[in-house]
């Protein structure tokens, strides 16, 4: 046996998440199943992380422990092969039997995608959020670089999460605006659950003049998910790159 780490990229908007859902598609069902059928054998694989229904990925990757005769070509040939469209195995490679895609990841890059315009695009809509007043790009900086640093990160977090440490370091984090697309980057050494759409929607919110980039140090100590902003919308969220 062997241990494969797979990096895949996809369009999440058909999809539940990535996580193994009873009654629900999501990516790491339709993988498993293409697996069984390229293996003959069931195989459990293990993702970098989750991600929420609708939420893309550009780079997402997992392992998996397989035979070892199968040759790294026609592995990825066949498991493209039997997937759908929007799911696309871009590497194989084979590491160490102890690698974890989860816990030997040093941080991850997000970015996410508004559409700032008020004219209809049926070709951004699937990828970002519409929104079509205009936006302060330089107070969206000003609250990106408050968060940088290391601080407790519950108060950008929902309910659903799933850990009881909530401390995160950001390295960075910034907005860039080129036309109409304005984007917003973020690494970090782990998210917790909404994280970044809870940030996206403050800084829509600071731009919009609701939220002072003053307060930001005390809320994150208040720990008070009620003083930010909304939870943006999933379409324009994307998991960029896993450092490894």
């Amino acid at each position: 046996m062997k241990r494969m780490l797979i990096t895949i990229s996809y369009d999440g908007t058909a999809y539940h998440g990535w996580q193994f859902q009873p009654n629900a598609i999501t990516v790491q069902s339709v993988i498993e199943n293409a697996l069984f059928e390229l293996l003959n054998e069931k195989v459990t694989v293990v993702g970098t992380s989750r991600t929420d229904a609708g939420v893309h990925a550009k780079e997402f990757t997992f392992h998996l422990d397989c035979a070892d005769n199968i040759p790294k070509a026609a592995f990825l040939r066949g498991l493209n092969g039997l997937l759908p469209y929007d799911i696309a195995v871009t590497d194989a490679k084979e590491i160490a039997p102890d690698f974890h895609a989860r816990y030997n990841a040093l941080g991850k890059t997000y970015c996410y995608n508004i559409y700032n315009s008020n004219k209809k695009d049926p070709f951004k809509l699937r990828f970002a959020w519409q929104i079509e007043r205009p936006l302060d790009i330089d107070k969206m900086n000003e609250f990106a670089k408050s968060i940088v640093g290391k601080h407790d990160f519950y108060a950008f977090s929902s309910s659903g999460r799933t850990v009881e440490n909530t401390v995160r370091t950001v390295s960075e984090c910034y907005v860039t605006k080129n036309g109409d697309d304005v984007k917003l980057y973020i690494t970090a050494d782990g998210f917790l659950y909404n994280m970044v759409r809870i940030i996206i929607g403050t800084a829509v919110a600071v731009s919009d003049g609701k939220i002072n980039v003053s307060d930001i140090e005390d809320i994150l100590k208040k720990r008070d998910r009620a003083a930010l902003g909304m939870t943006a919308p999933p379409q324009g969220l994307f998991l960029e790159k896993v450092h490894y």
